[in-house]
């Protein structure tokens, strides 16, 4: 018996509450305390929902705070590119300015170079003063003609001067004008920058926030499903106290009858190598092989305290025959019984299929003592 003890905890949790002796045993205080106790997860299941729907309340706050503040961010960044474009335009145009003012300089140094140099010939080579050239004029029309000269050469040379100072002069001041520029776009990209950093920060808070509150709302979601969950297990307990069987009990060889027309045995009880996984399993039951929509009969009067889907018997039914003594019927394609319903000895309680974990149309038969699972074939 301690052995089967063990084996049965691989079953499933709903097959095990819903063949509990304590089900079958319960007194009526007992009802009422499960009853109490199906009240208040009630109560706090609908309290844990609205917990839900006030943390969606304020996701959908932060959410509609957040797309705001997306588009601030938005705007932040296009005005952060605009000045950062502005400032490398004007950086591109120094440095255009500064190539332009070298060259003038150049021109400058140039020129100023050609008048010194004509200066030192003069004093050099022993040349005559522009006075000499025209004193030394031969006649007046030759006199006219030197003077003519000479002032086109002071002319020009002072010409070149003005122009190459000038030029100096329109490049330092435009050198000026975009440095002033220079620093007022520097300042426009440091505010930009700063203001964009702040939503930023403000953005990514939020999404924290966010992201915070989602996953309150999924451990606050899934505390309600457990609560849920809970409950439902306290009310199948409730029903198996109020489906008792009072009649007589099964007992012995013969007792049972065999639960569907077809006596082809596909899988006898306790351990065995699963159809689907592979693995060795403790097998609860007898399989026995059948076509969809064959009758299944109940194998003994009694109560039907479970009838619905468990998880790997797929459609089932579950009957408490008193004593301590249930059977249940696994795998079917159709249900025909309902919770707490009075059935006899043969009646038709559901119809064969293939539902839940099974690889082919079939009845799982079971038979439990007391909760403990035991081999149906010594009841008939």
């Amino acid at each position: 018996m301690k052995r089967w003890k063990e084996r049965a905890t691989a079953l499933s949790l709903a097959g095990i509450m819903l063949f509990t002796p304590a089900a079958v045993r319960a007194e009526d205080d007992d009802t009422e305390a499960l009853e109490a106790q199906l009240e208040e997860l009630q109560i706090r299941a609908d309290a844990q929902q609205a917990e839900t729907e006030r943390i969606q309340g304020k996701i959908d706050s932060v959410s509609e705070q957040l797309r705001v503040l997306s588009g601030y961010v938005k705007d932040a960044e296009e005005e952060y590119a605009e000045v950062q474009g502005a400032l490398e335009d004007t950086e591109r145009r120094i440095a255009d300015n500064k190539e332009l003012l070298r060259k003038t300089q150049a021109e400058l140094n140039e020129k100023t170079q050609l008048l010194s140099k004509r200066v030192r010939n003069i004093y050099m080579h022993g040349q005559i003063s522009y006075i000499d050239v025209l004193l030394g004029a031969k006649s007046f029309n030759d006199f006219l003609t030197r003077m003519d000269l000479l002032t086109r050469v002071i002319k020009s040379d002072y010409k070149l001067l003005q122009k190459v100072l000038e030029d100096k002069r329109v490049v330092e001041k435009a050198k000026a004008q975009l440095e002033s520029e220079r620093k007022m776009r520097i300042a426009l990209v440091r505010d930009a920058a700063s203001k964009r950093a702040e939503l930023r920060a403000r953005k990514h808070d939020k999404d924290v926030l966010l992201e915070r509150m989602e996953n309150d709302k999924a451990l606050s979601e899934q505390a309600y499903q457990e609560m849920l969950a809970a409950s439902k297990e306290v009310e199948k307990l409730i029903q198996a106290r109020r489906y008792q069987y009072r009649g007589p009990a099964v007992s012995g060889a013969g007792g049972l009858l065999w639960p569907i027309d077809s006596d082809e045995i596909t899988s006898d009880f306790g351990w065995r190598t699963h159809p689907i996984t592979g693995d060795s399993r403790f097998h609860s039951g007898v399989d026995i092989g059948g076509d969809y929509g064959d009758p299944v009969y109940a194998a003994a009067a009694g109560t039907v305290v479970y009838a619905g889907w468990i998880s790997g018997y797929g459609y089932a039914v579950i009957i408490d025959h008193g004593g301590g003594i249930s059977t249940l019927y696994g795998h079917n394609e159709q249900l025909n019984v309902g919770e707490g319903q009075n059935v006899s000895k043969g009646d038709v309680i559901a119809y064969c299929g293939s539902t839940g974990n099974s690889t082919g149309p079939h009845v799982h038969f079971e038979v439990r003592e007391n909760g403990e699972p035991v081999d149906p074939m010594s009841y008939f």
